[in-house]
């Protein structure tokens, strides 16, 4: 986005649900319309505000954007490229100790 940008527009792409959170959510993946990726979440929350698994699940997911790990980054200032796919990725169990 160009600095003298003052509002961004919305871009379309794929939320994509991952094991606990493909259960909760009920799907595979979704559609958004977006700017940033609390924008997508937003959204997919007040979707699923029904099922309340859904919100508490989502709150311990990590986030990849086209393949790239958001990490730490506030979800705010994670612009959505048009077309993006956001993979929402459950703790998984295992690993060593």
């Amino acid at each position: 986005m160009a600095a003298t940008d003052t509002a961004a527009q919305p871009v379309a792409g794929t939320i994509r649900y991952w094991a606990a959170a493909k259960a909760a959510a009920g799907t595979a993946e979704e559609p958004y319309r977006a700017v940033t990726l609390a924008d997508a979440l937003a959204a997919a929350r007040r979707r699923h505000a029904a099922t309340p698994d859904f919100a508490r699940v989502l709150g311990r997911c990590s986030f990849l954007v086209d393949g790239h790990p958001v990490g730490t980054r506030d979800h705010t200032q994670v612009p959505l490229p048009d077309g993006a796919t956001v993979e929402v990725l459950p703790p998984f169990a295992g690993g060593s100790a």
